[in-house]
C-alpha cells in the first residue's frame, strides 16, 4: 500500500514537472524568463497543483531539416530522502535532485533512445519515457559525473534516429550552463 502511493505520487509529480518543461519548451513559452546564460534560458512558472514556483533551465535546438529537441535541467523532489531527513528534523526542508529531460518531437524512432556525447566523449544513451502532444520526453537523473561533464563541455550532442539507419546529432551548446545551473534551486 505504502509502496502504490509513493508510486502515484512520483507520477503526479513526473506528470506535472513534465508538462510544465514541455510547457515551456514550446514555441509560445510560458513561464517568465529570469535570466540568459549563453544559450541556456532560466524560466520560472508556478504549477497549479501546490503553487510553488519551478525553475528550469532549457535550450530549445532546431536544426537545418526543422528538426528540434527541448533540452531542460531541473530540480525535483526526491521524496525517500526528503522523507529520511524530515525522520531526523520534522522541519527539514525538502531535498531536491537535478534532473535531465530531453523533449524530442513526435515521429522519432523510440527503440534507439537517446544518446549523449559531450565534445568528443560518448555518454551514453537512455529509453524514452513517455511521449506528450508535445514530444517525447527522455529523463535522466543527474549525477556528479554529468554536472561536471556538462560544466567543463562545451559542446552536447544528442542523437535520435528517424529511421534504423538516419541518426540525426543535435548540438547544444554548454557555455552557460555552469552558471545557470547554480541559480536552480
Amino acid at each position: 500500500m505504502h509502496n502504490s502511493t509513493h508510486i502515484r505520487g512520483m507520477i503526479r509529480v513526473f506528470a506535472a514537472t513534465a508538462l510544465l518543461a514541455a510547457s515551456l519548451a514550446g514555441a509560445s513559452a510560458q513561464g517568465m524568463l529570469k535570466e540568459k546564460y549563453g544559450d541556456w534560458q532560466h524560466r520560472c512558472d508556478k504549477p497549479s497543483a501546490n503553487g510553488v514556483e519551478q525553475c528550469i533551465l532549457i535550450q530549445n535546438v532546431l536544426d537545418q531539416s526543422d528538426l528540434n529537441l527541448a533540452v531542460v535541467v531541473l530540480r525535483v523532489e526526491d521524496t525517500a530522502a526528503t522523507a529520511e531527513a524530515r525522520k531526523k528534523d520534522p522541519n527539514a526542508p525538502s531535498v531536491r535532485r537535478p534532473v535531465l529531460r530531453v523533449i524530442a518531437p513526435l515521429g522519432i524512432l523510440l527503440p534507439r533512445g537517446l544518446g549523449l556525447k559531450i565534445d568528443d566523449r560518448e555518454i551514453g544513451s537512455t529509453g524514452f519515457v513517455r511521449c506528450l502532444e508535445s514530444g517525447c520526453v527522455a529523463e535522466v537523473d543527474m549525477d556528479n559525473a554529468l554536472i561536471e561533464n556538462f560544466r567543463k563541455g562545451k559542446v552536447a550532442l544528442f542523437a535520435v534516429f528517424l529511421t534504423p539507419e538516419e541518426g540525426r546529432g543535435l548540438p547544444v551548446t554548454l557555455a552557460g550552463f555552469e552558471q545557470g545551473f547554480a541559480q536552480l534551486k
